[in-house]
């Protein structure tokens, strides 16, 4: 997929949309934590999961307030890279750039199955048997920090 470059750049995080890690709770503080660390500069999202929301495609320079299980914006983030591929096909450092501490595509891609195939994504997606395989299409995004909040 072809990256746009995203013109307008608001710094209000309130006037942002919001960047939620998971669902709120444990992983999303983990994941939140590990953002604000520097250790998690990529995220992987599912194609189905935009979809469903109705969502678009994060855009290159577009930026997002991080949001915490609260609800809070903590962060202004910025997408530096989007791509839309098959699962299969990620790759071993964006794995370990996603800060989790995956040292194999093997290991990223069970801890994401294990997500992925939860009850609470499976009732998101409205489909008690959804099932990842390596043709499943994910969204595949970079990103960083450009400030911390409160």
């Amino acid at each position: 997929m072809e990256q746009t470059e995203y013109v307008a750049r608001s710094e209000d995080p309130e006037s942002l949309k919001p960047l939620a890690l998971a669902f709120p709770g444990p992983l999303r503080d983990q994941l939140v934590a590990a953002v604000l660390s520097g250790e998690k500069t990529s995220t992987t999202g599912l194609m189905v999961a935009f979809e469903v929301e109705g969502e678009e495609l994060p855009r290159v320079g577009e930026r997002w307030a991080l949001i915490d299980s609260e609800e809070r914006p903590v962060a202004v983030v910025e997408t530096t890279e989007v791509r839309v591929l098959p699962v299969g096909e990620i790759d071993l450092q964006f794995a370990i750039d996603e800060g989790e501490g995956y040292t194999t595509v093997a290991e990223w891609r069970a801890s994401h199955e294990r997500f992925w195939h939860g009850a609470e994504m499976r009732e998101f997606l409205g489909d008690p048997e959804f099932t990842v395989t390596d043709a499943t299409m994910a969204v595949a995004e970079r990103f960083e920090v450009v400030r911390r909040l409160g």
